[in-house]
């Protein structure tokens, strides 16, 4: 068993995101260097970092939200290093930060080995969020697609989440494809294992369907990830339709003030880490 150093907790730096990356990846998770990168630019000072023996050995992120809701993501530790208690001191140091500016709402989405930390540190469930897997290779039909500029996306998606999440999404815009009808929108971009399906709002379910078909068909062979709210039954019952499958299921915790967007128009979450 190794035996490590003192831990030393600090932001995360450039020069880590690689080592942050190889943890994720080890971990099965589906965020990109991309995506790592992303967290940096959006919050520098809210991405950290544990180091032991010389070396990354867990992460965290922090985005805010207006000044109102602040979103927890990328909780890792690598492998050769967890249950040492790494985790949990990360998280403490993380938490001062939202604490003393006194943001009302702490969320995240925690996996089953997560749960019981984030219970420990003053988190209470909410509500389960669910991925479901589509293989590539569609043979569906290939629909038309009703054209809307991002700052019609931007709208829609402030109506629906109920704060301004418009730097993260013309972040995430730059290398994905997007997918617009008048009521609804579903961005598509790349993932480690499968393309990621989210953000996705829709005001209506009527033209929802064909919006999907063009999305999957689009990506030709690549698999999807679709992560969705299951209080949203429509989105269960479209995507089971679709040829989605359950894949995995996670739980959205919340510490502080209750919050609450228009999670009926939220068909896709951004992503785990994003909310």
């Amino acid at each position: 068993m190794n035996t490590a150093t003192t831990p030393v907790i600090a932001s995360l730096a450039e020069h880590d995101l690689a080592g942050a990356l190889q943890i994720s990846s080890a971990a099965g998770w589906n965020q990109t260097a991309s995506d790592w990168r992303m967290l940096f630019r959006l919050a520098p000072d809210g991405c950290f970092a544990l180091h032991a023996d010389g070396k990354l050995v867990a992460t965290t992120s922090l985005l805010r939200y207006e000044d109102r809701l602040g979103w927890i993501g990328m909780v890792l530790t690598h492998a050769d290093y967890r249950r040492r208690g790494f985790a949990h001191a990360l998280l403490e140091h993380v938490l001062t930060r939202p604490d003393a500016e006194r943001i009302a709402t702490l969320k995240l989405d925690a996996t089953e080995q997560g749960q019981p930390l984030y219970e420990r540190l003053g988190f209470t469930p909410e509500q389960p969020v669910e991925r479901w897997l589509r293989p590539g290779n569609s043979e569906l039909p290939a629909t038309d697609q009703c054209r809307q500029s991002l700052e019609a996306c931007l709208t829609m998606d402030r109506e629906a989440f109920g704060l301004d999440r418009s730097t993260l999404l013309r972040d995430i815009s730059k290398r994905s494809a997007i997918f617009t009808s008048e009521n609804a929108f579903i961005f598509r971009r790349p993932g480690l294992n499968a393309q990621y399906m989210g953000p996705f709002v829709s005001r209506n379910t009527d033209d929802t369907r064909a919006l999907v078909i063009q999305c999957i068909q689009n990506a030709g062979e690549a698999a999807c990830f679709w992560d969705l709210l299951p209080r949203n039954t429509a989105a269960v019952d479209l995507a089971r339709d679709l040829g989605f499958v359950r894949h995995r299921e996670l739980v959205r915790m919340r510490r502080g003030a209750p919050y609450a967007g228009r999670d009926a128009w939220i068909w896709g979450i951004a992503g785990f880490e994003l909310g």
